[in-house]
């Protein structure tokens, strides 16, 4: 399964990067479409966030991967949404109004995905905006944490994401590589923006209890995005109790054995299972490379 599974991100990597019109990419790309015409990948990033591709860049992705549906699921932001499904409109690939929410349990990040609620609702985009100002917060805190390292960085390479308020840690390593202050991103967290390195700061972080009632309360269901390997049935069964609906059983760095663990827990418990690539860009996890059946996908939608 896990060779599948990078096996297939590899396939779309190169399938979406072929040249435009050609008989060969035509016939690889019906091929590739045939494998997952009835496949949703329900982990994706965007410009709005700390992704690389615009919304209307995903939609192509996906229906150039023969995807049914996809979910943008940038941070703590829905503004990709609607530029997406505006999109989309007739592509034949279905948007799911994502969010990932940065939350906290037991002390620890745990980051909350949304699915199906409503991008308007109040109090769900009165706490995102809460957190997103922290988020803006944090960036300022790190560059003077930057600073006082050794490693000043000029602002006027800060990138333009859709929103300020979406910038974040990987956008100061990217900084940190264009001024020739790190080799690469890889190399930029491992010196001072991993967590708990000198120059990383706190996020601001929704109670997971909250996060989840603020998604239910918008009309939506809550997943818990890439559990770790030391979530227990016993932490998932504590979060189901708290309204969890879902688990990601399925993305780009996990084991098959841990796959299966996830799903056999989710049916013990009476939860649905989602899946996703958690792309960010061009590289290893391509859209498409992790995904449910579109009979999970239903499982999972809201009951009305």
């Amino acid at each position: 399964m896990k060779l599948s599974r990078y096996l297939s991100s590899a396939i779309f990597f190169v399938l979406v990067n072929m040249p435009a019109r050609q008989p060969f990419t035509a016939l690889c790309q019906l091929a590739a479409r045939s494998r997952l015409h009835d496949r949703a990948d329900l982990h994706v990033h965007t410009t709005h966030s700390d992704g690389n591709y615009t919304p209307a860049q995903v939609v192509e992705l996906a229906r150039r991967a023969g995807l049914a549906a996809v979910a943008v699921t940038d941070h703590d932001a829905v503004g990709g949404v609607a530029v997406a499904r505006a999109a989309a409109t007739g592509s034949g690939v279905e948007i799911v109004a994502g969010v990932e929410i940065t939350a906290e349990f037991h002390g620890r990040e745990l980051h909350l995905l949304g699915y199906f609620f409503r991008t308007d609702d109040g109090p769900l985009t009165a706490a995102l905006d809460r957190v997103c100002r922290g988020r803006v917060e944090r960036f300022q805190e790190m560059i003077e944490r930057l600073r006082l390292c050794g490693a000043s960085l000029d602002l006027r390479d800060v990138p333009p994401p859709a929103a300020p308020e979406a910038l974040g840690r990987r956008h100061l390593a990217e900084m940190l590589v264009k001024q020739g202050m790190a080799g690469s991103v890889r190399e930029a967290f491992a010196r001072w923006l991993h967590d708990g390195g000198r120059a990383a700061a706190p996020k601001l972080r929704l109670p997971v209890g909250e996060a989840v009632a603020l998604v239910r309360g918008a009309g939506g269901v809550a997943a818990y995005a890439h559990p770790p390997y030391d979530c227990t049935v016993e932490a998932l069964t504590e979060l189901r109790d708290l309204g969890l609906n879902a688990v990601e059983a399925d993305h780009p760095s996990l084991r098959a054995s841990r796959s299966r663990e996830l799903r056999g827990w989710a049916k013990q418990l009476g939860m649905a299972v989602s899946a996703g690539s958690d792309c960010h860009g061009p590289g290893k996890h391509a859209i498409g490379a992790c995904t449910v059946s579109t009979e999970e996908l239903d499982l999972l939608r809201p009951k009305r």
